[in-house]
């Protein structure tokens, strides 16, 4: 054996020593955890029940669609159910109860779909209603990061309310790794939901948000503080925002007690940890402005038409 392969070989043993420290991650064991490439795969093909003419096989014809999404059910309630039964027994659950538990999940999630796509409408509606550039809905549907995401996030928390661990969190954050997106599947969101842009946007677990909200890039709904670490879990942490609430670019809203009463409007970079009455605009004074001028070797001098004539030298 030569130098550098009695060198790989000593580098291997040392790593798999390594192994048996017994710390969180050191665990080996890959097939009692959830399968991540799995997940996402039943993504696409979730993708595709709800919008059947958008995300398809190019195979698909209106003739049999009875047989094709019969069987894309079933390709995706196999792999759901497989990672399920892995999720459960991974919490301390029994295979045989694992197994069962599963199968029950599986059905009412997919008993849920239609209630899912029916506010997948509403949210790509909000879009191009709220969306000047939006030159259809087909647009919208192909081409908008927040519809995706919002999708992505829909589907989620029917398995979040459903009680399922791990899963539904590597859904949205494959979302939010595709699109910048960061919406927890714990949070509850109503109809008409639209983001605008996107990248950027955080929506913490406890966040509520009512009907008809439009938030920009840039965007926080976020807790006031993470230091108390567990002692936290299950305590409203994230803000609620009520109906018809616009929150523009780069505005932060923290805290569980903080409430955006209804018809509001919150201006960009905003940093807000209390409640805000309903109706109220909430904006930051104009920054000061200075101009000043500089050589700059232009051949020609004429001043902006914003120019105001004052320079500071």
């Amino acid at each position: 054996m030569n130098t550098i392969e009695a060198q790989i070989e000593g580098v291997v043993d040392g790593i798999l020593s390594d192994y048996q420290g017994g710390r969180d991650i050191d665990k080996i064991d890959l097939f009692r955890h959830p399968d991540k490439e799995v997940i996402t795969d039943m993504i696409q093909k979730l993708l595709r029940i709800v919008y059947p003419g958008y995300y398809r096989d190019k195979s698909y014809r209106i003739y049999n669609v009875k047989h094709n999404l019969s069987m894309l059910i079933e390709d995706v309630m196999f792999n759901l159910n497989r990672q399920l039964v892995l999720v459960y027994q991974a919490s301390g659950m029994a295979q045989p109860e694992a197994e069962e538990k599963a199968q029950a999940v599986s059905l009412d999630f997919f008993k849920a779909i239609p209630a899912v796509r029916a506010l997948v409408q509403t949210d790509v509606q909000a879009a191009y209603d709220g969306d000047p550039a939006a030159t259809s809905k087909d647009e919208v549907i192909f081409c908008y990061p927040g519809v995706f995401a919002i999708t992505v996030y829909r589907l989620a928390h029917v398995l979040y309310e459903l009680k399922v661990p791990m899963l539904p969190r590597i859904m949205t954050e494959h979302a939010h790794s595709v699109t910048g997106i960061d919406i927890h599947p714990g949070a509850r969101i109503g109809k008409n939901f639209f983001i605008d842009h996107g990248t950027g946007i955080v929506i913490g677990e406890t966040t509520v948000i009512g009907e008809n909200v439009k938030i920009y890039q840039g965007v926080t709904l976020g807790g006031l503080t993470t230091r108390g670490g567990q002692s936290l879990r299950g305590k409203k942490r994230h803000p609620t925002i009520e109906d018809n609430v616009t929150i523009y670019a780069g505005a932060s809203v923290l805290g569980g007690e903080t409430v955006i009463g209804r018809d509001s409007t919150i201006g960009s970079n905003a940093f807000i940890t209390k409640s805000i009455p309903p109706c109220t605009t909430v904006s930051i004074k104009n920054q000061e402005l200075q101009f000043k001028a500089r050589t700059c070797g232009c051949t020609q001098v004429e001043k902006e038409p914003f120019w105001d004539g004052q320079s500071e030298t």
